[in-house]
């Protein structure tokens, strides 16, 4: 039985959320447990996002992190779809909806992740450019790749790091012409430097990965609201069908 005395608030629906929701339960806390989330899904891993779920061999199911009943077997309060707005710290309330609902705390966590960079440049609210940081960005861009690989579309990526790659390969594997740009000289530079930047180089180029290092987008040309290319600072232009944008978080 939930003793209502007691409330812990968490704020944020991805992994760390639902995990700490289950860690409470599991060490006893036995108050109410309130989890709000601005996505309408379950909460989910972001892993699986640009790897098996981006590349069709992992279920949807498969990236949440409970089954949905879990939550009403465990007590845990969802609050899906819903966005915090404000924090009242003396008072202890939490402010979220359209209609203002509000809640008081005992303990609050704020486990709100992180949300990708934009790029800051012309042509950035055409249809074609992506992110991909949710469920439902993966949802759309596996539907990109399909038709690009259908069709033998080019897609290209602002970003050699963990998530340019990780669409880079998807994108192969779907048979999409691939461009990727990076302003360093290999991919993931400054996280594992130019040695084993360039083994991945050359592992991605074997796949048909090209690279266009040392530059960055100035510029993302388009028609009708479709894009048509991309340009970089040094004069060069790409023509294109889709750009991601995965310059970080």
């Amino acid at each position: 039985m939930v003793d209502a005395d007691q409330t812990f608030v968490i704020v944020g629906g991805g992994l760390a959320g639902a995990k700490a929701a289950e860690a409470l339960r599991a060490e006893g806390f036995s108050g109410r447990v309130i989890l709000i989330c601005d996505e309408r899904d379950h909460p989910y891993e972001r892993p699986p996002l640009s790897k098996g779920y981006l590349l069709g061999k992992e279920e949807r199911d498969t990236v949440f992190v409970h089954e949905p009943a879990w939550y009403a077997q465990n007590d845990i309060e969802l609050h899906l779809g819903q966005t915090v707005d404000a924090i009242d710290r003396a008072a202890k309330t939490v402010h979220y909806g359209d209609d203002g609902t509000h809640v008081r705390y005992d303990k609050l966590l704020l486990a709100t992740g992180a949300e990708p960079r934009r790029l800051d440049i012309p042509g950035t609210d055409l249809a074609g450019v992506h992110h991909l940081r949710r469920l439902a960005h993966a949802e759309r861009l596996k539907g990109v790749l399909t038709h690009l690989g259908r069709d033998n579309g080019h897609i290209v990526i602002a970003g050699a790091g963990w998530i340019g790659l990780e669409v880079a390969a998807a994108a192969r594997e779907y048979g999409a012409e691939v461009t990727v740009v990076e302003p360093s000289a290999t991919p993931l530079h400054h996280v594992l430097g130019p040695e084993l930047g360039q083994i991945f180089t050359e592992l991605h180029r074997a796949h048909g990965v090209r690279f266009h290092f040392g530059a960055v987008l100035t510029e993302i040309v388009g028609q009708d609201g479709m894009v048509l290319a991309a340009r970089t600072d040094d004069g060069e232009e790409h023509p294109c069908h889709d750009v991601l944008a995965a310059i970080g978080a």
